[in-house]
């Protein structure tokens, strides 16, 4: 098997060190309701080219115990601006940790790319409470 110019690039994306998404006390524990977070100006660096990567980040997501602080969320995006990560390890990454941090009941997120070689990535993933 021939071996990928790719072979190693994303090795320790999981263990990747991001700033910490902050939460705060939701009120109305008792109600279902949903909040979507849009990001326009997404970006990142392909770890292959060095060269950088725009998207339109959407995360939607139903609050348990907590919301998601704002700024904190944000200073979380803008660390991406100098990582080489994959479109679909980003998608992953970003989820675990807003799950890690939130706990929400449901949350979805989803990446759109800007065409890459003439190709539009769209990368999405769901979590639910098990």
């Amino acid at each position: 098997m021939k071996k990928s110019s790719y072979e190693g690039l994303q090795e320790n994306v999981r263990k990747l060190k991001t700033p910490e998404i902050e939460v705060w006390q939701n009120q109305y524990l008792d109600k279902v309701y949903t909040i979507n977070l849009d990001i326009p100006e997404f970006t990142c660096i392909c770890p292959k080219t060095g060269l950088p990567d725009f998207a339109v980040i959407r995360l939607e997501y139903s609050p348990a115990k907590f919301c998601v602080e704002l700024k904190s969320f944000k200073m979380y995006t803008i660390f991406y601006r100098n990582v080489g990560i994959f479109h679909e390890h980003l998608i992953n990454k970003m989820l675990e940790d807003f799950v890690n941090a939130v706990k929400p009941r449901w949350a979805r997120i989803e990446g759109v790319f800007n065409p890459r070689g003439g190709i539009t990535t769209t990368v999405s993933r769901e979590y639910q409470v098990k």
